[in-house]
């Protein structure tokens, strides 16, 4: 089920969360954790989406944001951030993204879309369109020939960033679930869906003329370590 978040609900059980997750070594063989389907681990799932969306919606840059998840979260043992360019084919922005973009019909707008992987692990996809003329030109050389993360090639610009949308595409628990009980313990382990979380964005320079918009989605492979051990 999709839900549009326009607020940052449970920061506090969120941090608790994740700084006990912190501790727990992720699976060397990079395969998929297991978390076990209890009330607990279904909490410790939404506090940890509730985490990554706070942390990604306080940050400028989803990059650096995604390095220290990776970073915190053992996910490998190299942590930093490698943009993977996937092709496709070029697609236009629409007309609301000139309007978001303040460019004219005829400015030229580019696209790229990337993997951002941390070791082994696809984390999230990346769509951005960005205004090449407003950005240097040993910029849009790394966007067009390397597989720089956009956040890494731009940094320089020292952006600002401003979501225009956060959806969650995944809910361990039911709506309502903090005036109810938790869903009883079942069989088996938890079905996390391959995407968990997209976030539409405007970047902008720091004179206030905006750059980029993307979008990006967020993979299971955010989840992909062992929930903390039990006492």
């Amino acid at each position: 089920m999709t839900r549009r978040v326009k607020g940052i609900m449970g920061l506090g059980v969120g941090a608790w969360v994740a700084a006990s997750l912190v501790a727990a070594p992720a699976r060397a063989d990079g395969g998929g954790a297991s978390w076990p389907d209890t009330p607990v681990a279904r909490l410790e799932l939404q506090a940890l989406i509730e985490t990554l969306d706070a942390r990604l919606l306080s940050h400028p840059s989803a990059t650096l944001t995604l390095e220290g998840w990776c970073r915190d979260h053992r996910l490998s043992p190299v942590t930093q951030v490698v943009a993977r360019r996937v092709a496709v084919a070029a697609r236009p922005p629409s007309m609301a993204q000139r309007r978001d973009l303040d460019v004219g019909p005829g400015e030229a707008v580019a696209y790229r879309r990337v993997e951002l992987t941390c070791g082994s692990r696809v984390l999230s996809v990346a769509d951005n369109w960005y205004v090449p003329a407003r950005l240097t030109p040993a910029m849009n050389a790394l966007l067009d020939h390397t597989d720089t993360a956009f956040g890494h090639a731009v940094a320089a610009l020292h952006f600002t960033r401003r979501t225009l949308d956060s959806t969650r595409l995944f809910a361990p628990l039911p709506e309502g679930w903090e005036q109810h009980p938790l869903p009883p313990a079942a069989s088996g382990t938890i079905r996390i869906p391959a995407e968990i979380l997209r976030h539409r964005a405007l970047l902008y320079r720091q004179d206030g003329v905006p750059f980029s918009q993307v979008v990006e989605t967020y993979t299971a492979a955010m989840l992909d370590f062992p929930p903390p051990a039990g006492p």
